[in-house]
């Protein structure tokens, strides 16, 4: 999710732990509600496959945090008289709280979190959630605000924190039980294209929970569809695109192409531009439009060699766009 989001988050949970610590506490809990995201300054020196994958690794992983959980409270601590003065175990889960839900609610994104790094299975990615929602954070943001008034009553602001954290676990919920309504007419609409045995992926609009993208992969090609939750809203249309099977699997034995397709899950789309072999990522966008694609092998004669990876340029979103999927609501 979104950095403000993640500030809002781990305030909550640090202050409602520790509310006699008033402000302080959610101080500390925007700070280390933030910690995970610093992992962009140390994937610098990778290539960009790497630098895409590699994100939300380690700093996401509940092993990782959990260990780092207690010797981060210590430090603070160690800093911070008034810390020091409250009971140890109650800021230890204050400090754990802030740092493990980072990763758990980046985990309702499609981007993918490894949570459960150094383990390797598929990041996680319930993909309910869009990485911007503001039905999400700004009521949450609302009643932090109005905590950080009441910082010198600590029930009064502890009670604020935990409505917030109350309604912003509801509006997950809810996003959960959107997508699966969504599915099921996005898996109807597939049946009927004849499609009903590829691989579906849900995830929401921007901004909304209201309209949601689904993307489909078979052997035949990857489709899109647009899904509208409106009562009577008609039934989504799939749009597919052909894709070369030949392509997915060169892209598939090099390093780079098998680590995209366990990344995304298999939501990959391998084409061929000018004698560069590319990968885009079809979890993330609208067909013309994806936020991530790459570069990761050029022809020669008749096979393709793997190179160095190097990210394709993309147009900025576009804003019609939004309005033309609106529109579909």
């Amino acid at each position: 999710m979104d950095s403000l989001s993640q500030i809002v988050l781990g305030a909550a949970c640090c202050g409602a732990v520790a509310p006699r610590l008033g402000r302080r506490a959610l101080v500390y809990g925007a700070v280390l509600g933030t910690l995970p995201d610093l992992d962009v300054l140390l994937l610098g020196g990778l290539d960009p496959v790497r630098q895409f994958t590699e994100h939300r690794s380690f700093s996401h992983s509940l092993f990782v945090l959990t260990l780092v959980a207690p010797l981060l409270g210590w430090i603070i601590r160690r800093l911070d008289s008034r810390v020091a003065a409250i009971e140890p175990a109650r800021w230890l889960l204050a400090t754990w709280l802030a740092l493990v839900t980072h990763p758990l609610l980046d985990a309702f994104t499609v981007y993918g979190t490894q949570l459960w790094w150094p383990l390797s299975p598929p990041p996680t990615m319930w993909a309910s959630m869009f990485i911007i929602d503001p039905l999400y954070t700004l009521p949450f943001a609302v009643l932090l605000m109005l905590a950080w008034r009441r910082a010198r009553e600590a029930v009064a602001m502890q009670r604020l924190l935990l409505v917030g954290l109350a309604l912003s676990s509801v509006y997950l919920g809810w996003s959960l039980a959107a997508q699966q309504l969504a599915v099921r007419r996005a898996e109807s609409a597939l049946i009927a294209s004849g499609h009903g045995h590829a691989g579906l992926l849900v995830s929401p609009a921007p901004f909304t929970t209201l309209m949601w993208r689904a993307v489909a992969v078979d052997e035949d090609g990857d489709g899109e569809a647009w899904i509208s939750l409106r009562p009577g809203a008609p039934a989504p249309q799939w749009r597919w695109q052909p894709q070369s099977t030949a392509l997915r699997e060169a892209a598939a034995q090099t390093p780079p192409g098998q680590r995209l397709a366990w990344f995304t899950h298999g939501y990959y789309r391998a084409y061929s531009e000018h004698d560069r072999l590319h990968v885009a990522d079809l979890r993330m966008g609208a067909e013309g439009d994806y936020f991530f694609v790459f570069e990761i092998g050029q022809r020669e004669g008749m096979l393709w060699r793997a190179h160095t990876p190097r990210a394709v340029a993309q147009p900025r979103p576009r804003l019609d766009r939004l309005g033309d999927i609106y529109a579909q609501f």
